[in-house]
């Protein structure tokens, strides 16, 4: 496989991505929403989906582009302290289960990162998020997996191809916080 190859096909990726602005708005509002009721964004994935988690709730705490307060959001990949007692302790499956039960609240947004959506983890965490009465999303690849009938919405990413559904997910985060950095500077 070439360079050019795999820029294609992220190209053939992102230019199916405007089917997403529906649900890309949704979500945003729905973000603003938890916000100003003073919730939180939890996000959670394994491997790449973690290192997007962590790195999509780094933007809304510190920041992305505009200077403005912090955001309230956690990733639940981030303590090794729990992730690896859960796991001893219990099982992996649910490591993430355990944390939404502790943290969420239902004014908070839970987001599952899944590209197979198929995790057992990231599933039994959003079963446990709806639970509590937080609003759910799972950010899958094209067939959304088993998390299309269990969250509440999804970002299902038309692509069946790893890379470029993460490719696409980070994309769909940094546009959450572009367009929160417009909002909070537009009423401040």
């Amino acid at each position: 496989m070439s360079f050019s190859d795999a820029l294609q096909r992220h190209f053939d990726t992102f230019n199916q991505l405007g089917q997403l602005e529906t649900e890309s708005r949704l979500l945003a509002d729905q973000i603003d929403q938890c916000f100003q009721q003073g919730g939180k964004l939890i996000f959670m994935g394994n491997g790449g989906s973690a290192a997007d988690s962590q790195h999509l709730a780094a933007e809304f705490v510190v920041r992305y582009k505009a200077e403005r307060s912090p955001l309230a959001a956690i990733a639940l990949t981030v303590d090794t302290s729990i992730l690896t007692a859960h796991s001893n302790d219990y099982s992996y499956d649910s490591v993430f289960t355990r944390q939404v039960q502790a943290l969420a609240k239902p004014e908070d947004l839970i987001i599952g990162i899944s590209t197979s959506g198929n995790s057992a983890n990231v599933i039994d965490a959003i079963e446990a998020a709806k639970k509590i009465g937080s609003t759910t999303w799972a950010w899958t690849g094209s067939h959304g997996g088993k998390l299309l009938n269990i969250a509440d919405h999804l970002i299902r990413v038309p692509s069946d191809e790893t890379a470029r559904i993460q490719e696409a997910h980070i994309f769909v985060g940094h546009w959450l916080c572009e367009e929160m950095d417009r909002r909070l500077t537009a009423t401040a």
